[in-house]
């Protein structure tokens, strides 16, 4: 995948043709998950996410249609990880996948967010790297502190 995001639920998507952004929603599955500890609020995105896959369903307006409302209407979509294929027969979007929209006839609807979030825990703390933690908090490196000068910095600080 070279370094891509793959895409889910709450990404953001901009039409080239419409003046509004919108919510990417995943409508296709609710089985796969990504970026969320509970497995419950980011879907992974698929190519099966067709018809109108947006949260407010509309660009805005619409250049192709005169400046009336925007309808989208995904038929297909391109650039996409084909190396993966779900449950459903759908292949992962990715932060770079663009979707052809039938008002349109091009592929002209694309991601300017992919939708995950760094969600730190506890666990990604127990992983992480003591030298690089300590580069980057040089203040405090307990990994290397012995006890007797912890315990030195704690009575000081009561």
């Amino acid at each position: 995948m070279s370094e891509k995001h793959l895409v889910c639920q709450g990404g953001i998507c901009m039409c080239k043709y419409g003046t509004a952004p919108d919510k990417f929603k995943v409508i296709s599955q609710k089985k796969h998950f990504i970026n969320d500890e509970q497995g419950s609020e980011k879907p992974l995105g698929n190519t099966k996410d067709i018809g109108q896959p947006f949260e407010a369903k509309t660009f805005g307006s619409c250049k192709k249609m005169n400046n009336n409302p925007c309808k989208p209407a995904i038929t297909k979509w391109t650039k996409f990880y084909e190396n993966v294929v779900l449950d459903n027969g759908g292949k992962l979007l990715l932060e770079d996948s663009k979707a052809i929209c039938s008002v349109a006839g091009d592929p002209c609807v694309e991601f300017t967010f992919h939708g995950q979030t760094a969600a730190v825990s506890s666990k990604s703390a127990d992983k992480a790297d003591p030298d690089v933690s300590s580069n980057l908090n040089p203040m405090i490196n307990v990994a290397k502190m012995d006890d007797e000068y912890l315990n030195f910095m704690l009575e000081r600080a009561d």
